[in-house]
């Protein structure tokens, strides 16, 4: 991870879709969170961005890794910014992780949350460590395996609320020069 840390900067949102109460990332410390900005318009959002986010959601553990979209409109605002349109978009394209709806800009142009981050564009992809910290940020497609490995590098790093992560931990007693230990049930 490239990025120097920085503390996350809140959601500044008008409403939320998939969740019944507002989330609040400083109530979410002891989790990575994976915020997925995007329009509905944005052709990169719906074939890579938002189907990225969904196999993030369906791959980690819910209580190591939290997933909220952000509905980020500073374009066509009259097509994609409605609740009503997004509402019916997110169930066209099955997208059941929390979502957000960026809070507009005074001046009309880039929303607030957006502009917090300092994002370039759409899709977007922002990771928070368990500390609440900003660690990355990535602008366009992001490889799956190079982002399961970032997730997987945050998810593994200690916290003080959690000191083993959950998520795709698998058990084994291990192999060394002397060969693999075999269960008394297991030897032929």
């Amino acid at each position: 991870m490239n990025r120097q840390a920085l503390p996350a900067a809140e959601l500044i949102v008008s409403d939320w879709l998939n969740t019944s109460t507002p989330i609040a990332l400083a109530e979410q410390r002891g989790k990575v969170i994976v915020i997925e900005a995007f329009q509905m318009l944005c052709p990169g959002c719906v074939s890579q961005g938002l189907p990225q986010a969904q196999r993030i959601a369906e791959t980690f553990s819910a209580a190591d890794v939290l997933v909220i979209g952000l509905h980020s409109v500073f374009e066509h605002h009259e097509a994609q910014g409605t609740r009503a349109a997004l509402t019916a978009f997110l169930h066209e394209y099955r997208i059941n992780f929390p979502v957000a709806i960026d809070a507009p800009s005074t001046d009309g142009r880039i929303p607030q949350t957006m502009a917090a981050y300092q994002l370039r564009g759409t899709p977007s992809l922002i990771l928070i460590d368990r500390e609440g910290q900003c660690r990355e940020q990535h602008f366009g497609s992001v490889s799956d395996m190079a982002l399961g490995a970032q997730i997987m590098q945050l998810v593994g790093e200690a916290s003080s609320s959690h000191s083993k992560p959950t998520s795709m931990v698998h058990e084994s007693t291990g192999c060394d020069d002397h060969g693999c230990p075999v269960d008394q049930g297991e030897q032929t």
